[in-house]
């Protein structure tokens, strides 16, 4: 999904490493919508001034149940990316992927679609004609330095749920109550998909080096005893061995467990690009403003074949330098 925010906001993100993991930090969404009169509106819990990054994770959209009739749907036209990974997870509907190195795949709810830009990669999101509800997130990963300029790529993936305590988890990354994806990603992360049964409640063994986050999709859910409403993303820092889940409702609850060791970088994010400099980011922006008019012969983001329509130029940068915040 691309950041269609009209006055792209300049984030460099850094780790919170150093907190107490005792505590649950709360964050909670701000309402973006994606472009258009008539645009969907997702909800953002990552990246905000409160924290950026949870491991690798730096960006975390949650949209829906939203009737495509009201709402538009998804039709986001081919746009860049660098120095990330997207991760597409649908609760329900259905969007058509479609990417400059040649991927053509449908997100569905259950299966996991991870691009990997890398170097730079151009790609459309549109959800299709057989969906009426659209419900899931978008998230992205950074990609660690030594990893930022790789070769760009699509992977899909179908997780086997499995049921412990009450709950049904489908790992789509990393490995946790048995289950292991054999997804690539480039440092150690997990994300996994929890149902929880009324009144269930679960303790998952965790690895300790690792900070994670719980954003809520359905229902009512306590992490580590704290309550979280719907949307909201319950914080932990690294130093637990366990994660206690619970629904206290009369109704299934679903959530989204995401979590990694902490990047120990700082990373710049602007609009759809996650780069290192203020002098790097104008070079992407740059690069694809050139591409988008047909005005070069060494294209870095390359085309989207199959896709009908005009590209996303991107949003004009400050006329001073990219600074870090906070």
């Amino acid at each position: 999904m691309s950041n269609l925010e009209t006055s792209a906001q300049v984030l460099t993100c850094e780790d919170g490493s150093h907190e107490d993991s005792n505590a649950v930090e709360i964050l909670t969404p701000r309402e973006v919508p994606l472009g258009g009169l008539r645009a969907m509106r997702v909800r953002r819990t990552l990246p905000q001034r409160q924290r950026s990054l949870i491991g690798a994770w730096c960006f975390a959209d949650h949209y829906g149940p939203d009737d495509v009739r009201e709402s538009g749907g998804m039709s986001v036209a081919p746009h860049p990316h660098t120095g990330l990974q997207t991760v597409s997870w649908l609760f329900a509907g259905e969007i058509e992927h479609r990417d400059s190195i040649g991927s053509h795949a449908m997100v569905v709810p259950g299966q996991l679609n991870l691009m990997t830009a890398g170097s730079g990669i151009a790609h459309s999101e549109v959800s299709t004609t057989n969906t009426t509800v659209l419900h899931g997130m978008q998230l992205w990963l950074a990609l660690p330095a030594r990893s930022r300029n790789t070769a760009p790529a699509f992977e899909h993936y179908e997780p086997t749920p499995v049921t412990v305590s009450g709950a049904r988890i489908s790992v789509f990354l990393g490995t946790l109550t048995g289950s292991s994806s054999p997804v690539n990603t480039f440092s150690p992360l997990l994300g996994a998909e929890i149902v929880l049964e009324p009144g269930a409640r679960i303790t998952l063994d965790v690895d300790e080096r690792f900070e994670h986050g719980a954003i809520v999709d359905t229902g009512r859910v306590e992490m580590c005893g704290t309550a979280l409403a719907r949307a909201e993303l319950g914080y932990v820092a690294p130093g637990r061995q366990s994660l206690d889940l619970r629904n206290p409702g009369s109704e299934p609850a679903r959530l989204l467990l995401l979590g990694g060791e902490p990047l120990g970088e700082q990373i710049l994010m602007w609009w759809n690009f996650v780069g290192r400099s203020d002098a790097e980011i104008r070079e992407y922006r740059e690069q694809w403003q050139s591409e988008v008019g047909g005005n070069t012969d060494d294209p870095q983001f390359g085309t989207v074949v199959g896709y009908v329509g005009g590209w996303i130029p991107a949003p004009e940068l400050p006329t001073t330098a990219l600074k870090p915040r906070g």
